[in-house]
């Protein structure tokens, strides 16, 4: 870093599944000079749970609070030991969280869960992205969005996920109505987070970010914002309220949200009246964080994945069945985002690890479980698995879809469970590719990030055979954060647009993981198994008999130990 950094720095802010992390940026070229994090005190890893319902999933909004002053102080801190740093250079502010992760708010915008009354009722928690408990609300608004002209569910790939802002809010209608009747609005994390701190939380005015309306609540322009009145009255005749205290036009993370607050400026160190961006979804970020540009796919891989893709608003685009959305603006503005994803990966790993193979010295643990079995070869474990134990996100759009391994025997090992499970996100992985090319968005690299991405060459050297492409992975670290702080260096008035501070604040590593041709060769024919159990138990009317599956992958093991595959 120079001693005095021409454009200044940027704050981004990002809030994870289990922490949030703040990072400082110099806008001149990237670095990351600092950064702070605050892991999540409140249930399972931030996470709270209910053993009654493993579909559960929300958290404590008091953590986001608490977390933003805890990581910005730190990182504050730290960077205050850099040359050439001062708290009053930082020139803006950008935020990302995870969703869809809505949430009951009171007349003030302030979330229910912080009142004493609500504090311990789930229902008034934020409501994470990972739950699922809305899945028939989900596939009830389905139907209806179906039976509307208007064409709601060709925007968001066809089928409305419990994942998604809607199923939650209906869920909660039924099933927790005292929550629902003391709520005067609901919110997305990602556009709690800015109207808080820049003092604009009354419901009716905060700005919605488009990454969270377009992709999660069927928000477009085409028919003048969130779905009509009639379509949600259909469904209940209280959640048109909902819509009438949404604000509207939803807007990119371009624009600002507001400035900093005199109040939260103090408490962490920074000088109030800040530009902050408006807010936008993690892996939105994390993909303007890893350089996304037309003909790029970037895979945000974590506990689940993120696939973002964005595309020429010159020319229009059809709209793709399983994707989460095809939305103007809502990735790099002035392009379209199109989003897809998978349910679950890392939890997969950590899955079969922490539950299947503890590390008990023989044989489990990640590190054992990957050196052992990177010792296998493509084919050779004779194992098949579907990639769905958190259901299916992106092409089924379906959470009551589950995991499966075929082909066990009385000596199959860990490892090759292991890898076998590698091996069934990396095909869910090349299933998403096939969709994008399938309606004509050519995918020409693919640059992946998160820790996987980052400390598995495995896992990278399997993604690049089994998708034959070249497998990059993302120069930073944490792309996430790195985006929002982009978004904040943008309404800061460092770059005039996205695309000009990506250009000098992102970039990718050197090591580049290409794919073999004889490994690709057998993955070819281990994908068409895939495909063949995927359709049977994924898609009605399928049609297609199972009874090869078994036969074939023990004729592809045995060729592989033989050395004739």
């Amino acid at each position: 870093m120079s001693d005095s950094s021409k454009r200044g720095f940027s704050l981004g802010v990002d809030y994870g599944t289990n922490s949030v992390r703040a990072l400082i940026v110099d806008n001149d070229d990237g670095e990351e000079i600092a950064s702070g994090v605050c892991d999540y005190p409140s249930g399972d890893h931030g996470v709270l749970l209910d053993p009654k319902d493993p579909n559960l999933a929300r958290q404590n909004p008091a953590d986001y609070l608490d977390g933003f002053y805890y990581s910005v102080s730190e990182a504050i801190r730290a960077a205050k030991r850099r040359r050439g740093f001062r708290p009053e250079k930082i020139v803006g502010i950008g935020v990302d969280t995870t969703g869809s992760t809505p949430m009951p708010v009171d007349r003030d915008g302030m979330p229910l869960a912080l009142r004493p009354a609500f504090r311990k009722n789930l229902a008034a928690q934020a409501w994470l992205w990972k739950d699922h408990t809305s899945h028939k609300e989900a596939a009830e608004i389905t139907a209806a969005a179906a039976r509307s002209k208007r064409g709601y569910l060709a925007r968001c790939g066809g089928a409305y996920s419990s994942e998604w802002f809607w199923s939650k809010i209906l869920h909660c209608r039924r099933t927790a109505t005292q929550v629902f009747d003391a709520a005067y609005a609901w919110v997305e994390l990602a556009d709690f987070i800015p109207a808080w701190l820049t003092g604009r939380l009354g419901p009716d005015t905060l700005p919605r970010g488009i990454c969270a309306a377009g992709h999660k609540a069927m928000y477009h322009a085409e028919w003048g914002g969130l779905p009509d009145e009639r379509l949600l009255a259909s469904l209940d005749p209280e959640l048109p309220r909902i819509r009438q205290r949404y604000a509207s036009p939803a807007l990119a993370a371009n624009q600002p949200a507001g400035r900093l607050t005199a109040e939260i400026a103090a408490r962490v160190g920074l000088p109030a009246g800040v530009p902050v961006a408006v807010g936008a979804l993690d892996a939105h970020t994390g993909a303007v964080g890893a350089g996304i540009r037309p003909g790029a796919l970037v895979k945000i891989i974590g506990t689940s994945t993120c696939d973002m893709m964005v595309a020429r608003s010159d020319r229009e685009l059809p709209d793709v069945p399983g994707l989460c959305g095809v939305v103007p603006d809502s990735i790099v503005p002035g392009m379209y985002g199109l989003e897809a994803g998978q349910s679950a990966v890392g939890d997969i790993f950590n899955w079969f690890v922490n539950r299947l193979a503890p590390n008990n010295g023989h044989g489990g643990g990640h590190e054992t479980l990957t050196c052992e079995a990177a010792k296998l070869g493509p084919g050779e474990s004779g194992l098949l698995a579907l990639d769905w134990n958190n259901g299916n996100r992106t092409i089924l759009v379906d959470p009551l879809l589950t995991g499966m391994l075929v082909g066990q025997t009385l000596h199959t090992t860990a490892a090759e469970v292991y890898r076998a499970l590698i091996e069934a996100t990396a095909f869910g992985a090349m299933t998403i590719i096939n969709r994008f090319e399938e309606y004509g968005l050519t995918v020409r690299e693919v640059v992946n990030c998160g820790g996987i991405a980052e400390k598995n060459p495995l896992v990278m050297q399997i993604y690049a055979d089994v998708c034959s492409r070249p497998m990059k992975v993302s120069r930073s670290g944490q792309t996430c954060a790195l985006g929002a702080a982009i978004f904040g260096a943008v309404v800061g008035g460092a770059y005039p647009s996205v695309e000009q501070a990506q250009r000098k604040m992102t970039g990718v590593r050197a090591q580049v993981y290409r794919p073999r041709k004889a490994a690709a060769a057998v993955y070819a024919e281990l994908y068409r198994l895939y495909r063949r159990m995927h359709d049977a138990f994924g898609t009605q009317g399928c049609g297609e008999s199972l009874y090869p599956v078994m036969k074939e992958l023990i004729a592809i093991r045995d060729r592989a130990r033989n050395g004739t595959a």
